[in-house]
Formats: structure tokens, sequence, C-alpha cells
């Protein structure tokens, strides 16, 4: 049986035999570009998902049970909350010290929404040297490294799309100042989109039509890229795992890596009180007795805007994607080389070539990605835990040019978090009458990478005040 009739057998079990209308015409590479797509693909699970996922709308049901979810708050509420807090803090810099951490970056996108050309983690950010995002990690990661006499092990989970864009763009910057080996690049995986009537699109004659597979595909792409092998093999325990696009996040947060290793968590999470009601924030709610998250466009407006007696929201625990996770819980998740999370159907306009080999650009929606989200996997750790963060010093996702969660005002919370820093050690900023800081300032994250580095910083350089206009990068 040659290449085509073995394809061709396979595909047509599966009523998809329409993905092979060109193979005639394809070169031998093209057609080895398109087998090797199709090999990748378990079609017996993959026609389960279609009937599941795209023929059927699946609705997502809200259990009658369903409840806030338990957290640690920001403020220990009593004196054995404030030692668990101080115990936990030391406990983190102690698991540093020690090498058993490493960073997880999710940086898979691409800049287009910014209207920048090329993978977002090379987006300029800092404001006032334009530093990128990567730069932006390389440094933070660099610092925390020194300050606790360890070498941190960054993971950067890429696309297919921008893999090698990624690596070029690091190798040209001499990996800012990281050893080459420090940096471990992984691919995602990926899905094909499906019509609406259940069958594949081809992209080209000789490509499926793929996309990113989701952030819970990051846990399975650990174990397949070799990650967690090289994290066993480095006595790595723990995961800090940050999205590329928020570079006010810590690297990683000595006191929540303490949080999560006493309470024995496999998962845990940081959370945000949410702004309002519907805030797009997933929402960690419990329901029996399991921690999960429901989508924000999921929650039911009655749930989303009930309220406690004192008037808070009761749904207020917002997940802004900030975790730690144990490498036992990836390796007991993936082993067998899969793993079971399950899939968020998204409507999207998919490019496709129709059946006589002609491009289509739809103008509505066609088909459906599939996606896994990592949040999914926290019903199916033993232990899990909530930690309260402050948004001003955590979360600040570049995601538009303008407005809410942009470029402007991911820029505007780094200089008011660097201007707190330095006011916390005795230095006078100018704000305006609105409390907003009037100047643009910018502590690279290579000199200071928490307050206590930034009183060292302070003393150190005698800086005393910054003034009102002024423009300056403390490095």
């Amino acid at each position: 049986m040659d290449r085509y009739q073995e394809l061709h057998a396979k595909l047509a079990a599966a009523g998809q035999q329409q993905l092979l209308r060109f193979w005639s015409q394809l070169d031998a590479d093209q057609q080895a570009r398109l087998a090797g797509q199709l090999d990748d693909i378990d079609f017996a699970e993959l026609e389960k998902l279609i009937k599941e996922y795209v023929l059927l709308r699946p609705k997502t049901q809200i259990p009658e049970d369903l409840g806030p979810a338990p957290y640690f708050p920001l403020v220990p509420r009593d004196e054995e909350q404030k030692a668990l807090y101080a115990k936990a803090q030391a406990r983190g810099e102690e698991l540093l010290r020690a090498g058993r951490v490493c960073c997880l970056t999710v940086a898979g996108g691409q800049g287009t929404r910014l209207g920048f050309d090329g993978p977002k983690g090379t987006y300029p950010i800092a404001p006032v040297t334009g530093k990128t995002l990567f730069q932006y990690f390389a440094e933070s990661i660099l610092r925390t490294g020194e300050k606790f006499g360890c070498r941190l092990t960054w993971y950067i989970m890429t696309s297919l799309l921008n893999r090698e864009a990624t690596e070029a763009f690091f190798k040209e910057h001499a990996f800012f100042g990281l050893a080459p080996e420090q940096v471990f690049f992984f691919t995602q995986g990926t899905m094909p989109a499906i019509g609406y009537d259940g069958k594949l699109l081809l992209a080209e004659k000789d490509s499926l039509s793929l996309s990113p597979n989701g952030h819970g595909g990051t846990l399975l792409a650990l174990r397949k890229s070799g990650a967690l092998a090289r994290m066993e093999a480095e006595k790595t325990d723990c995961i800090s795992y940050f999205q590329v696009d928020n570079p006010l996040i810590p690297v990683v947060n000595p006191f929540f890596l303490g949080m999560h290793d006493l309470e024995k968590s496999e998962m845990s999470a940081i959370m945000l009180a949410k702004t309002g009601p519907f805030e797009k924030l997933g929402n960690f709610c419990v329901t029996n007795g399991h921690l999960e998250i429901i989508e924000y466009s999921d929650l039911p407006a009655e749930l989303a805007e009930s309220r406690n007696p004192d008037g808070t929201l009761r749904f207020i625990a917002g997940s802004p994607a900030i975790h730690m996770i144990s490498r036992a819980f990836v390796e007991k998740l993936t082993a067998g080389g899969s793993l079971k999370l399950p899939w968020h159907r998204a409507d999207k306009k998919v490019p496709f070539v129709d059946e006589a080999g002609n491009p289509v650009k739809p103008a509505e929606p066609n088909a459906v990605k599939l996606e896994s989200f990592i949040f999914d996997a926290m019903p199916l750790a033993s232990r899990t835990m909530v930690l309260e963060g402050k948004r001003e010093d955590l979360f600040a996702p570049t995601k538009n040019p303008t407005g809410v969660d942009s470029v402007e005002s991911c820029r505007a919370m780094l200089i008011d978090r660097d201007a707190r820093r330095l006011e916390a050690a005795g230095v006078k900023v100018a704000r305006d009458a609105e409390g907003k800081v009037a100047a643009e300032i910018e502590v690279s994250p290579r000199a200071v990478c928490d307050d206590a580095d930034a009183a060292e910083y302070v003393k150190a350089h005698n800086l005393r005040e910054v003034a009102a206009g002024a423009r300056l990068y403390f490095e």
C-alpha cells in the first residue's frame, strides 16, 4: 500500500478524505508536509470532539452548588495567619536559594492586536528605554537569580508561527545576558480548524488550517519537549507560570512559592479582587469540593452580581493567569503522553482553500477552533491554593494599543510601581493633582527586583528626588 492509499483509508474511515483532494498536484516535499500533519492527528479522538463541540454547541453547565472559592487574603486576618505568611516568605526564599523553582512563560502569540509584526515578546514595552517584554523578563530573571544565589532556568513556550523568530531574537541579543543554556524553547501543540459541517479545513493545498491548542497544551508540551525531564534532572520542584504580556509580574514571587509549598498544593493561583461583576477575568469557584475557574462569559449575571451582606461581590476572586505548579503534578497529568482537559469552542473566521483550490477569506465565522485552558487542570489537583495579590504590583497586561489592558496602561503601571518603590525608600517623586506620577521613570529590573532591592539602590546612589517632567532611567 503506497502512502496515498494508506492515508486515504485512514481519512475515509473518519469521513475526512477531502483533505487529499489535491494530493496528485503536490510535489514530494508538499506531500510529506501534509502527510506529517495528518499523522499527528488522533482521528478517533477528533471524531468525538467534532460531535461534542462542533456539530453540537455545548453549553456550560453551572452546578447548583457553585460558590465562591476560599482564598488567603492580601492582609492576614489574625496573628496566626501573619505568622504563616512570614513562614511562607522564608520558605519561598529557601526554595529559591536551593534552585527548586524555574520560570515558565507562555509566549506563543503575535503582536497583531498591538499593530505589531512579530512575536508578542519582542514588543518594546518599557516606558523610557523601550526594552522588549522578553528583555524585561530576562533581566528580572538575572537579578532574581543573583539575589538568591541560584541560576533560574527559563522555559518559553512558543508556537509554530513564532518559534523561529523568537529564537533568532534571543540570539541576536545575546540572550540579554542569560547563558544560552538557561533558556529552553519549546513549541505549543496545534489543533485543526473544523468547518461547521464537521470537515477539517485546508489552509493551503498541502497544509491543514492549524492553530495553537490553547495554554492548556502547555502541560503536555512540557513532557513532549523534554522540559519535564530537564526539570527533574535539575531537581526543580516548582514552576512559576506567567504570560508574556504581563511585565509587571515578579518572575518568581517567594511568598507565593512558599505558600504553595507549605499548603502542599499541586497547583496554586493568584487571585485579584475584581473591579466589577463583569470584569473580563475568570472566576474562582468551588463545586463539589473542587476548585475551578468559570469564564467571565459563562458565569450567569445573577451570580456575577450577587453580593455579600456587607455589599462586596460574592464572586470577587478573578484569575489573572498567574500560577505556581508542582512538577510532579504535571508529570502525573501527562503520564502516558496524553492530557485529558476539557476543550473550549471558539467560532472564528478561518481562511481556507475551496474545492477548486481557490483561497477563500470568509467575512463571517465559518469554523470552530478548539482550545484547552491551563486553569482546567486545577479541579484535577488533589490540593490547590488561591492567594490574593495586589493588582498594582502584579498585573499589567498588554493586550490593546490604548485603553483598558493596553500598552498605555501597562507603561503607566510600570512607572507607578517603580515610583512607589522609590518613595518607600525615601525618594520624593513628583505627582500631579490627581496623584499620578508627573514624570517618566524606569527602574531597570536588572538592578531592582523587589522593594528591598529598591531601598539598597536608593541608598547606594544617594537618590533624593524625581522632579516633575523628568525622564529618568535608573540602571
